[in-house]
């Protein structure tokens, strides 16, 4: 994985600005921070997130993949003033899941969602290098 950063640009923070992979692909479908038995437990926006963030991990997991492979995230978000208020604990969050990974990312407002009660949905698209499947798959790579 090579992140790209265009000369003369200053650095993102919590993301890259593009990623350039080759081998397997997973496309994880937009998680929102429900449990196991699609129930939204919280109301609290940073709860959602790190709820949404394990599911993500265990869809990645189920295709023998970790947060490390992740090369693109899209959030989708109900209340921008929410989520800017709250960025030092979304960090943290964000951090508990995917660790010191950050991906092309976007970050959108949307006026809604479909499922009652969610603030937040994140899609996530993953890369397992090709020089990397086998050790990946046998439970070797980090």
């Amino acid at each position: 994985m090579e992140i790209l950063q265009p000369k003369g640009w200053k650095r993102p923070n919590g993301y890259s600005n593009g990623i350039k992979v080759d081998g397997d692909m997973i496309y994880v479908a937009g998680q929102v921070g429900w449990n196991d038995r699609n129930e939204i437990t919280s109301a609290g926006l940073v709860d959602q997130i790190l709820q949404a963030l394990r599911n993500v991990a265990s869809v990645l997991e189920t295709g023998s993949a970790k947060p490390k492979h992740i090369v693109r995230m899209t959030w989708y978000v109900t209340e921008t003033e929410e989520y800017l208020s709250l960025q030092k604990e979304i960090g943290q969050a964000y951090r508990s899941v995917m660790g010191d990974h950050y991906p092309a990312m976007t970050v959108i407002e949307v006026a809604g969602l479909i499922e009652e009660g969610a603030k937040i949905e994140i899609e996530a698209t993953a890369v397992i290098p090709s020089d990397r499947r086998g050790q990946v798959d046998a439970g070797i790579d980090d």
